[in-house]
């Protein structure tokens, strides 16, 4: 009897401690969206022009956000380890979103791999879409979707675009996608 007691308590505290990880991922979309509509595109833009212009290298300023994010995290786990319950599942969870971000974000929207795939439908295309119109104006003002996991449905960003920019905004390719664009271009102008 004295097991089986344990056995439930044990099951409960992971349940816990999962719900706080899902929890943590979920408020850290909340949180990357206000971060960066108000840091990133406000007084976090030097690090963060980088990332709306074109990419000459493996690496962009706006890559300083993802370390200082993860250490962050890595002080989080390591303090809840040392007893601080429930940081280490706080930090669990900045880490998954963390993943997450660099799968959907720098690989799949970006293409930051050394591989090209883009969406066709679902989920998947609404996000690629929506981070792609975010990207459609030119510098720091102005831009829509600022969530990086969550994607608001596309007909609404066109709406929110074209009303912020009284017609539709100039097309421009996403810097931040097409480096080997820019470093062509980069070239042809030396």
């Amino acid at each position: 009897m004295v097991g089986s007691g344990y056995s439930v308590h044990r099951f409960r505290a992971m349940l816990l401690n999962a719900l706080i990880v899902v929890l943590t991922v979920v408020l850290m979309e909340v949180f990357s969206i206000v971060a960066h509509k108000y840091v990133m595109h406000g007084f976090g833009w030097g690090w963060h022009r980088s990332h709306h212009e074109p990419r000459s290298g493996w690496f962009e300023k706006n890559d300083l956000y993802a370390v200082v994010f993860a250490g962050v995290a890595i002080a989080l786990i390591w303090f809840g380890t040392e007893g601080a319950w429930p940081l280490q599942w706080i930090g669990a969870g900045m880490t998954a979103y963390g993943f997450l971000y660099f799968v959907a974000h720098d690989g799949l929207v970006h293409q930051r791999w050394p591989f090209r795939y883009t969406p066709r439908s679902g989920y998947l295309k609404r996000l690629y879409q929506a981070h792609r119109m975010h990207h459609a104006v030119e510098g720091k003002d102005g831009a829509v979707s600022f969530g990086f996991l969550y994607a608001p449905p596309v007909h609404k960003l066109k709406q929110a675009l074209h009303a912020q920019h009284g017609g539709r905004p100039p097309r421009r390719p996403d810097a931040a996608t097409a480096p080997d664009r820019a470093a062509a271009q980069q070239d042809r102008a030396h």
